[in-house]
């Protein structure tokens, strides 16, 4: 594996480290981690801008529509939390395979939906399944990849959050303008069994973590990771972090219309442009992540994007060329921030207990964004015109959990360099 070096500044000494080239095989990895993530990531996506059209269509108010949101959250939490027992027992790549087939199937029940309830039933069903997978693919990631390359894995694999802008919401709102909402969701189904039969016939197995495993039951091993002092104060860190994105991200596209002033037919327009300037800034990032430093780039993103909120929740009717820059924006005090607390987290974890604790982290960050859209939900109020009342409100809102996350931060970065990384590499 060739490699050149950087030099790393640290409080007291200078070193130079190596920055190792990805292989091929760690190339194919990536990419394949990275349009799984797609899919997931855009079954998720594809609620916000379809808001618009869904409330109208199944006579749902903001309040039953925040609920479909989160019922997903909840039980990607209820989910994660049964399976952090299991998680690192099994091969990895099963694991995947099995709950990407469970999440097909619940997507593929939200695009038959034909009434409120039967919505809210396929995306519990949805979370059942598709909550977990993110674990898996960061636990994933963190065996197969050394600490010094994972701000560059995050950052390439979490352009499937900036494809998703390009790609997925913009052809699903298409969809959707022309063939109903339903569309979107049988679209994902479509692409979403390409990636599980590349999955299945390439990814190797991944079950190194299986030689390290103590004889204990499932139960023992989650009661083992949940009572390791470390790692319950990551937990509560990750779970504060998503907590101000699942507040916005469901009234997004109804604040555009309503409040912005910008025609639903133009929605596609906004994600475009977003999602390609977050396509670019995404690896980017994660390099810079490597290079720089996780909590310097994380405190950027942190103060950034606290900013950028302020200036977007308190927006009123702009012209479209302003909606799409702030949008931009926002997105890059986003990744500034999702990235390096994803590689920082992943240094947390033993080899033994990643999976379990993967699952615990994702379980809890779902929880809390699901009772945050629910609060969300209670906050803000729509208007017989459409406008929403109190979207700023939840601007400060993210303020706040932003800044405490980033404190939290600190003091997860000081534990990480007290304990030296370990893991297999490919």
């Amino acid at each position: 594996m060739s490699s050149n070096s950087i030099e790393i500044t640290g409080s007291n000494s200078r070193a130079k480290l190596p920055v190792e080239r990805f292989s091929n095989y760690q190339k194919f990895v990536v990419a394949v981690l990275a349009f799984l993530q797609f899919t997931i990531i855009l079954d998720f996506m594809i609620m916000s801008p379809l808001g618009a059209a869904l409330m109208p269509a199944l006579s749902m108010t903001p309040s039953q529509f925040s609920l479909v949101v989160s019922v997903y959250a909840f039980s990607a939490g209820g989910a994660g939390l049964l399976a952090a027992g299991f998680a690192d027992k099994y091969d990895r790549k099963r694991l995947l395979i099995f709950f990407y087939c469970g999440f097909l199937l619940g997507t593929l029940l939200c695009g038959l939906a034909n009434n409120f309830e039967f919505l809210l039933v396929a995306r519990l069903i949805t979370g059942l399944f598709g909550g977990v997978i993110g674990s898996i693919v960061f636990a994933i990631t963190t065996d197969l990849f050394p600490l010094s390359m994972r701000g560059r894995v995050m950052g390439f694999v979490q352009t499937a959050f900036a494809a998703s802008q390009i790609l997925g919401i913009p052809v699903g709102l298409y969809f959707s303008n022309h063939w109903g909402w339903h569309a979107p969701f049988l679209m994902i189904v479509a692409i979403g069994l390409l990636a599980g039969v590349v999955i299945l016939f390439f990814l190797k197995p991944i079950d190194a973590h299986l030689k390290l495993q103590s004889p204990a039951s499932a139960f023992r091993h989650l009661q083992a990771t949940v009572s390791t002092p470390r790692y319950l104060f990551s937990f509560a860190a990750t779970a504060l972090l998503s907590t101000g994105g699942f507040m916005l991200m469901p009234f997004g596209s109804a604040f555009t219309v309503h409040n912005l002033g910008i025609p639903i037919e133009n929605l596609p327009i906004v994600y475009l442009i977003s999602g390609l300037f977050s396509m670019f800034i995404g690896p980017l990032v994660g390099r810079w992540t490597d290079r720089v430093g996780k909590l310097p780039i994380f405190t950027f993103g942190t103060l950034f994007g606290c900013i950028m909120v302020v200036i977007y929740t308190n927006m009123g009717t702009s012209p479209l060329w302003l909606v799409i820059v702030v949008n931009a924006l926002m997105f890059l005090g986003i990744f500034s921030r999702m990235i390096p607390s994803q590689a920082m987290m992943s240094a947390i974890p033993e080899p033994s207990s990643r999976g379990s604790f993967m699952a615990i982290s994702s379980s809890l960050q779902q929880i809390s964004g699901g009772l945050a859209s629910v609060i969300a939900g209670l906050i803000v109020v729509q208007r017989s015109e459409g406008d929403l009342e109190h979207f700023d409100v939840l601007g400060y809102i993210l303020v706040g959990t932003a800044m405490t996350s980033l404190i939290m931060m600190f003091y997860i970065d000081r534990m990480i360099k007290r304990t030296p990384p370990s893991g297999p590499r490919l």
